[in-house]
Order: structure tokens, then C-alpha cells, then sequence
């Protein structure tokens, strides 16, 4: 039996890539925002009785953090609500879902890479949102498997990566935040490592879903960790931009949202479960810089 396996978000920096990794899993249900509406939950719903899929993977979301703190509602409608509603039709079809979260429903507090069962605390409206998404799904579908990742970036979309190279042209000097530190994460890296996960964990049987891994979180990123700052150094480095970074504190960037300091997640899980050790931030974006595409 061919598992069907809906895809949100599709013209998304992940959403892109995940069309091209999980392309021989099954037959893909391709949905961007005009045919998914998610800020009305109900639609949402009628859209999966529409196409019953077997599995549902989900990086559509709302992703603009500043703005988030003005418009809470509609950020928690599409976070929240809609990922409540998808899994509870989900659920109804004995379907499995995956859903695509953040470093930033942490408090960012610590000196440690945050560990999947750590208490969270987000610390601005877009994290509150996610993780109410992450509760709601782990509520409704019991099978289901939560991707958190950070500093997402491709050669697409609005990213860092891209504003980086954008603002190099034409700028010797930038100030950039030194305090903040995660691990910088290639969309084609999340991609291919949720296709292995689905290959080896995700099951389709008589038109059940099920999961031969227990459900719950997987913190998805490449390994080792750089703050924005040191993040900008390596960008350019690798595309051979002369550009002097002077390093500042959050305190000297303020923004409408309030960002964890300490973004870094603990991919020791995401490891054992794969059998290998992920790739270096810095081996990935040197990648994604090579412009490497599939044959």
C-alpha cells in the first residue's frame, strides 16, 4: 500500500526541500497557502477529509517573530489552533504527523544544549504559539513525532543567510549580535534527515499510521554551535566577502520580541535514533554555499 503524505507549506525554506526528499516515500498531497488556509481551523479540517493522508508532515507556520508580538491572534491561530485541528483529523484517519517547532520554546537560560524533556519557557508570542502547537498535538494524535530546530536558512526565502549576503555588497562594517548562540540549520539537512526518519520509523499498514519509535519530540540541527555573530564571520569567509563584524550584546539590537540567549539543542536523541552523527554547521553550510542541487 502506497502511503499518502500531505506536505504544508511547500514553497517554504523546508517545505521546498521536503517535496524533493520524501518525493519516493509515497504519493505526495502538495499544499501551499492558497490551497491551505491556516488561519481558519475549520478549513484545515475540511481539507484532510478531503485527501485523507496516511502521514502528515507540517513545517507551514507563522514565522514572523516580531511581528507575532502585534498580531498574537492570528500567530496562534496559525501555530496553535490549526495544528490542533490537523491532528485531530489525523487521529480520526489513524494517520500519523510531523510537525516542524523551535529552540525558541526554551527560555534560553543555561550553559547546556536544552535536553527534549527540559522544562520550556518561551520568551515571546511566536514561541508561546509553537509550543501550544507542539501540546496540542501531542493531545490529540498519538502517533506523531515533534522536529524542533533553530536558525533555519537556505538560498531561499528571507533568511540570515541570504540577508548576509544581501547586505555584503554594499556594507565593509556591520554590528551583529555575539551573545545569542545556536546551531545554524541547512532546510535541505531537516529535510533529508525527517525522510530518514520516516523511512526507517514510519509505518503504513491496512491504512494505519504508526510509529516504530515512541512518539514525542527530536531535536533536529546540525552539530556544534556559533552565535549570530560568528555565524556572519564563517558566511562570509565561505563566500569571500571582506566585511569587519563588530560584535554587540542583544542589549545594543533591542527588537519587538525577546530572543534566548541560549538557543542550542542537545541532538544526542536524533543520533542514537539514526545511527550516526550529524554534520558540523559549519560542513552544511559550506554545502549550501557550494550550491550543490540534486541530480
Amino acid at each position: 500500500m502506497v502511503m499518502k503524505i500531505l506536505v504544508t507549506g511547500i514553497h517554504g525554506q523546508v517545505g521546498f526541500e521536503l517535496v524533493r526528499s520524501l518525493e519516493h516515500l509515497g504519493t505526495l498531497i502538495l499544499a501551499d497557502r492558497s490551497a491551505l488556509d491556516l488561519s481558519e481551523p475549520d478549513k484545515v479540517r475540511a481539507f484532510i477529509r478531503d485527501h485523507q493522508p496516511n502521514l502528515i508532515v507540517h513545517p507551514a507556520a507563522y514565522t514572523a517573530v516580531d511581528r507575532a508580538e502585534q498580531e498574537t491572534e492570528l500567530c496562534h491561530q496559525i501555530n496553535a489552533l490549526s495544528v490542533a485541528a490537523m491532528a485531530q483529523e489525523a487521529a480520526k484517519l489513524s494517520a500519523a504527523m510531523i510537525l516542524f517547532s523551535t529552540d525558541y520554546v526554551f527560555d534560553g537560560k543555561g550553559n547546556q544544549p536544552h535536553l527534549e524533556p527540559d522544562i520550556t519557557g518561551p520568551l515571546n508570542v511566536y514561541g508561546a504559539s509553537k509550543l501550544a502547537g507542539e501540546k496540542a498535538l501531542a493531545l490529540y494524535c498519538p502517533e506523531h513525532l515533534i522536529l524542533r530546530t533553530s536558525w533555519v536558512y537556505s538560498m531561499r526565502g528571507s533568511n540570515f543567510l541570504l540577508t548576509m549576503l544581501k547586505l555584503s555588497q554594499d556594507r565593509s562594517q556591520l554590528r551583529i549580535v555575539a551573545d545569542q548562540i545556536g546551531a545554524p540549520t541547512w532546510s535541505r539537512f531537516i529535510a533529508e534527515r525527517t525522510a530518514d526518519l520516516i523511512t526507517r520509523y514510519v509505518h503504513l499498514n491496512e491504512g494505519k499510521t504508526t510509529l516504530s519509535c515512541s512518539p514525542g519530540v527530536i531535536h533536529l540541527t546540525s552539530s556544534g554551535a556559533t552565535s549570530w555573530a560568528g555565524f556572519a564571520k564563517e558566511i562570509f569567509r565561505l563566500a569571500e566577502r571582506q566585511v569587519e563584524i563588530e560584535e554587540i550584546p542583544s542589549s545594543a539590537y533591542p527588537t519587538p520580541a525577546l530572543r534566548p540567549l541560549n538557543s542550542r539543542l542537545n541532538i544526542s536523541k536524533l543520533e542514537h535514533l539514526l545511527g550516526t552523527t550529524m554534520p558540523s554547521w559549519e560542513e552544511s553550510l559550506n554545502q549550501c554555499l557550494k550550491g550543490e542541487i540534486r541530480d
